[in-house]
């Protein structure tokens, strides 16, 4: 399941990631598995730097007030967002897939079940860059617009194409949600955006509305690990 999140940053909260990142140092060879690391060719803000807190709190703040992103992923944990940066230089990142097991910094260990990209430059800024994702019904390119974020099974093979012109910054992480299952997730997802329409439509006493509220949350009771 691909979902695409619109404006999860506002454009204040933009403007202050990307100044932040306008003074971060950037490093290569930065948290790849040894398979990944032979198609990673970007730039990334170590582990340990000190803009990092500042930049990952104002992120986790976003993505906890986005109702549409927490009902796509159901995220029971997620790995502190991480930081890149493509230029004609450090322009790509081979086809990979995210490993299933990430160590916190507290030394626990998380299942990666959803993957996610927060896109930080503008469209128009660099040419190519596109996030490519591979799923049973072929490729799909994702380049969004700066703010906005698209979520995806975290075991899917996927790339970022070579960009030719100017700079991509973005913001990766990855959740542990509290349904393992993607299939059994995308049915929650469908239904729960069917519930809001369905209360904006006809209000929250309405039987079927209850009945069908009831019937969600007793999947995810049934299919939750939590």
């Amino acid at each position: 399941m691909l979902v695409t999140v619109d404006d999860v940053l506002t454009p204040a909260e933009l403007q202050q990631v990307r100044s932040q990142l306008a003074n971060a140092p950037w490093a290569e060879h930065q948290s790849a598995g040894p398979q990944a690391m032979l198609a990673k060719h970007n730039l990334q803000i170590p582990e340990g730097s000190e803009v990092l807190k500042g930049l990952r709190l104002t992120v986790m703040r976003a993505l906890n007030r986005s109702p549409k992103l927490m009902s796509a992923a159901l995220p029971n944990k997620i790995v502190p967002p991480n930081f890149n940066r493509y230029t004609a230089d450090h322009d790509r990142y081979g086809w990979h897939t995210d490993s299933t097991l990430r160590y916190l910094p507290d030394g626990s260990c998380l299942r990666t079940d959803v993957s996610a990209t927060l896109f930080l430059s503008d469209p128009a800024a660099y040419e190519g860059g596109e996030l490519v994702i591979e799923d049973t019904y072929g490729e799909h390119k994702v380049k969004l617009a700066a703010g906005s974020l698209v979520l995806y099974p975290a075991g899917a093979i996927h790339q970022v194409t070579p960009v030719t012109q100017g700079e991509r910054l973005a913001c990766y992480l990855f959740m542990q949600s509290v349904v393992k299952d993607t299939g059994c997730r995308s049915h929650l997802y469908e239904m729960d955006q069917a519930l809001m329409a369905l209360r904006q439509k006809h209000g929250e006493e309405q039987a079927e509305v209850i009945r069908l509220t009831g019937l969600y949350n007793n999947l995810l009771r049934r299919w939750s690990e939590c």
